[in-house]
């Protein structure tokens, strides 16, 4: 009887991982153990994470832990990712914070609203999320640090966030942050990260990015991540462009404007110990 358990436990997870490591055929839903869905076009497993892509094209995606991914749901043809939780107009159908939230939308759009709010590359957004909390919604640091963004109480309530728990909230609140630090440093995204992870305190203290092992890996942990969703973007637009433009020396990118910027990490790295 135990062998029959166990070979259909070990069928089980083969299946599982033959489905994880196929491309999506069509959009699907990736269900978080944590209440998260995230809309993704096509997977592929790495090792021990699933690359999400959202788009066809290769040029965003988002890197989650496999074992945080409970299971995969297909996206009906008539749904919109935008479509309001009918929940919320009916008082005595209560919720938890995480399930009104996959209900209502998913984590790609909560990215992409609060960046666009604050003229931020969703990129860079969802970067942070990963390095901060692991798209964790309920993560507790512990020094205090809430949420998916790991806003500290005091933080959070002089952004207006007034449940760090709430996805929505703490990513706005998050983003207008990162937004603030990138003006105080005039865009100069390693200290920008510097603050975020230490306090702006720290960094003005230093003049830049602290001597903490912790803060050093931090910014380079999200300028790697940030810079390899760029450079897929890049290779995946790259045979369009290469049909009517002859291969040549890439030019850099130029240093966003501060008036209407895309934040871009800049070419250097953090700095060595």
């Amino acid at each position: 009887m135990k062998k029959l358990i166990q070979i259909g436990q070990w069928a089980v997870f083969i299946f599982l991982l033959a489905a994880t490591a196929l491309p999506c055929s069509a959009a699907d839903t990736a269900v978080l153990r944590n209440g998260f869905s995230i809309r993704h076009e096509r997977r592929q497993v790495i090792g021990t994470i699933t690359r999400l892509y959202i788009d066809g094209d290769n040029a965003s995606f988002v890197d989650v832990p496999t074992a945080e991914i409970d299971h995969f749901e297909a996206v009906p043809a008539e749904s919109s990712p935008r479509e309001p939780s009918k929940a919320k107009n009916n008082p005595s159908q209560s919720q938890s914070p995480a399930q009104s939230f996959q209900t209502a939308t998913d984590l790609n759009e909560v990215v992409k609203a609060a960046s666009g709010n604050y003229h931020l590359d969703p990129d860079l957004v969802s970067s942070v999320i990963r390095a901060e909390s692991g798209f964790n919604v309920r993560a507790v640091s512990p020094k205090g640090a809430q949420g998916l963004m790991q806003l500290m109480p005091q933080t959070a309530s002089e952004l207006g966030v007034h449940n760090a728990f709430d996805p929505q909230a703490n990513v706005e609140g998050g983003a207008r942050y990162l937004r603030e630090l990138l003006e105080r440093y005039d865009f100069d995204l390693i200290k920008a990260l510097a603050a975020y992870n230490a306090g702006p305190q720290r960094v003005e203290q230093y003049g830049g990015v602290p001597p903490y092992h912790e803060t050093k890996a931090y910014v380079a942990r999200i300028v790697r991540d940030f810079n390899k969703k760029k450079l897929a973007a890049k290779t995946a637009t790259t045979p369009r462009s290469s049909e009517s433009k002859p291969t040549g020396t890439p030019v850099p990118a130029a240093k966003p404007h501060k008036t209407a910027p895309q934040t871009q990490a800049k070419a250097s790295p953090a700095p060595s110990q």
